[in-house]
């Protein structure tokens, strides 16, 4: 660190209490300090930098002005809550940020009283919030509840119906936007910041409901003279300001308030606290990366990133090899070169999931709905059914949030929908919120869904065209990461639905390994035949649905000793299906049959390979599992 532990603020304090007793010129100087150490921790851990550094100053006005120790805060998403870590007692464990026993990337209950709810995934913090409001209103209490959400997370559904009930139910809430977009002029917000916040003070507000009641008691007229004066204000606020939208929910809306100016920040919280008849909204406007050039310049590149050095913002060298996710951008726009018909979406993630070169050679094939997966699914369905073959590339968690569309929009109608699922399995440092741990099992008892599990990079290629060549919907899930450096032989082929590979011919066991985890379970043959002196059978399903079946009665048949490998969640999963067909075809005979996955519990953060290893998802793990059940009788 640049500064030792005796002159520092940053690691003095340990209750977020202690911010509140803070002169302005400290809070200044801690801001720069929780910059730093933002900077110096992400650099060699990777994470969410650019949203962190852009909430300092809100993070600082936040807990100077709230006692967190009664009053709730919500970070949406928690993309931004690097610095209220700091805050909050865990300064000296923050080096552990999102490594295997260390403290998570995102806000987490059960890591710290100060995490008020858990998050990870986006616009859920009004909805949390308003619940938590009624709580303490049915309990008799009077502490604030706070939700800072990001205008990003703003596009979502549910933020929308947050902000709706929250507006019916009149209770006391305060909901913080941060919005980084950059989007009004600075005359206009100028002009906007002062009438905001004059229209929003106490004196003002009681006034409006005098005015308002001495209008409406005119005989005969009063009623319209009321109505007259709240349009002639509604137009004048909304000609100036943002905030017409807000108050049409019925929330006070103040500001909007430069987010990087903690004076201003604590006078405009400490407003927004005092207002006791309904919810308030606060704008307020930062600059994604503050105070680090190369994320101020690119604020995108610099939302998530790896491992960088901090004194140019340059990625540390990694393997060279090509990740699953820019093998599948570049068969997408090999294969729209050929089809006019392929129309690339996603939901937010265009960088992410690989699909910005789409948007680059093709704009107007291109959609990013924004983060809005339920909507994303039930566009695609509509494109599909007007005969385009709509490619939509999506996380395997985020696609979890548009589960009844891809049921009732998409497979109901069999339209020719792809969902290209990105990140599936384990993804590392995010953690639980992010594996795509589920969607083998909530995806494959769908009718009329085929889904793929190409084994590399390949295969990818494969899959990818199979499925935008079908007449029905189909799902592909691929890693995240880099491939296994396979040749690219050709051009993409159809693949023959139904039908697996035997990668290795075998004995005594049979591993069935399906997409990523079959070159690991090569390996751990090769590690079996060196222990025990043979080699077990691999077979690569390829497709999860429909099942190779005739393949699986024959390695039925054949072998009495069976071992299942998936990452994915045992429950429901790959595995299960195979069970399933077995005993419903009377293919069980007393085999022995083992599983591998992901077990019935939700997986920590740390890094991919750490993670495989803890779970028995890597080489040794399978060899092992593949021997013990060599030696059961």
């Amino acid at each position: 660190m640049s500064q030792t532990a005796a002159t520092s603020l940053l690691d003095g304090i340990t209750d977020p209490a202690q911010v509140a007793a803070l002169s302005e010129p400290q809070l200044t100087e801690l801001a720069e300090e929780v910059r730093r150490r933002i900077i110096e921790v992400v650099a060699h851990n990777g994470g969410h930098l650019a949203p962190s550094l852009g909430v300092v100053e809100l993070t600082l006005a936040l807990l100077s002005t709230f006692d967190l120790n009664k009053d709730k805060l919500i970070w949406d998403v928690g993309h931004q809550a690097y610095a209220h870590k700091l805050l909050t007692g865990r300064a000296d464990s923050f080096h552990t940020l999102r490594t295997l026993g260390g403290l998570s990337g995102f806000p987490r209950m059960a890591e710290s009283p100060y995490d008020h709810f858990g998050v990870g995934h986006s616009s859920t913090s009004i909805s949390a919030a308003l619940g938590m409001a009624l709580a303490r209103d049915l309990s008799g209490l009077r502490h604030h509840v706070l939700a800072v959400i990001g205008d990003g997370s703003l596009t979502a559904g549910e933020a929308f119906e947050g902000l709706n009930l929250a507006g019916h139910m009149g209770r006391r809430l305060i909901v913080v936007l941060n919005d980084n977009e950059m989007s009004i002029s600075s005359n206009v917000g100028a002009l906007s910041l002062f009438l905001s916040r004059t229209l929003s003070r106490r004196w003002v507000r009681q006034t409006r409901r005098e005015v308002l009641r001495f209008l409406r008691s005119i005989p005969r007229i009063g009623q319209k003279l009321a109505l007259y004066a709240m349009r002639g204000e509604w137009s004048f606020k909304s000609f100036f300001t943002p905030g017409m939208l807000f108050e049409a929910f019925r929330f006070t809306y103040i500001g909007p308030v430069d987010g990087h100016d903690i004076p201003a920040l604590r006078r405009h919280l400490q407003m927004a606290a005092a207002v006791e008849d309904g919810p308030v909204l606060l704008h307020v406007r930062t600059r994604k990366g503050k105070g680090y050039a190369p994320a101020e310049k690119n604020p995108t590149q610099y939302h998530g990133v790896g491992l960088f050095t901090p004194e140019t913002g340059l990625p540390v060298a990694s393997a060279a090899l090509p990740t699953f996710t820019r093998v599948f951008s570049d068969t997408l726009l090999e294969l729209a070169e050929k089809d006019e018909r392929i129309i690339a979406i996603t939901a937010a993630m265009p960088e992410g999931t690989g699909t910005n070169r789409f948007r680059e050679r093709f704009p107007e094939r291109f959609v990013d709905t924004g983060i809005c997966e339920q909507h994303a699914v039930t566009f695609a369905a509509g494109l599909a059914s007007q005969g385009y073959r709509p490619a939509l590339a999506i996380y395997s968690t985020f696609l979890q949030r548009g589960y009844d569309q891809v049921i009732h929009d998409v497979c109901l109608q069999n339209l020719p929908v792809t969902f290209c699922v990105d990140r599936a399995g384990l993804v590392g440092e995010d953690g639980a919120t992010h594996h795509g741990a589920f969607d083998i099992a909530y995806l494959r008892h769908i009718p009329q869904i085929r889904l793929l599990a190409p084994r590399d990079e390949d295969m990818l290629r494969h899959s990818l065209r199979t499925a935008l060549n079908g007449d029905g919907p189909c799902a592909l899930r691929y890693p995240r990461g880099a491939g296994f450096g396979v040749p690219l032989e050709g051009g993409p082929r159809l693949l023959v639905p139904g039908m697996g590979e035997v990668l290795r011919q075998g004995e005594k066991i049979a591993i069935i390994a399906v997409g990523n985890r079959a070159h690991p379970s090569l390996e751990a043959a090769t590690l079996v035949e060196k222990e025990l002196g043979f080699s077990p059978l691999v077979f690569d399903p390829v497709w999860l649905k429909p099942l190779p079946e005739e393949q699986l009665a024959d390695l039925a048949r054949r072998f009495d000793r069976m071992l299942i490998v998936e990452e994915g969640a045992l429950a429901g999963g790959f595995s299960s299906a195979v069970l399933e067909f077995l005993n419903d075809h009377g293919l069980l005979r007393g085999q022995r049959i083992r599983r591998l996955g992901l077990p019935d519990s939700f997986v920590e953060h740390g890094k991919q390979l750490q993670l495989r290893e803890l779970v028995g998802l890597r080489s040794r793990g399978i060899a092992r599992a593949a021997m013990e059940l060599a030696r059961e009788y």
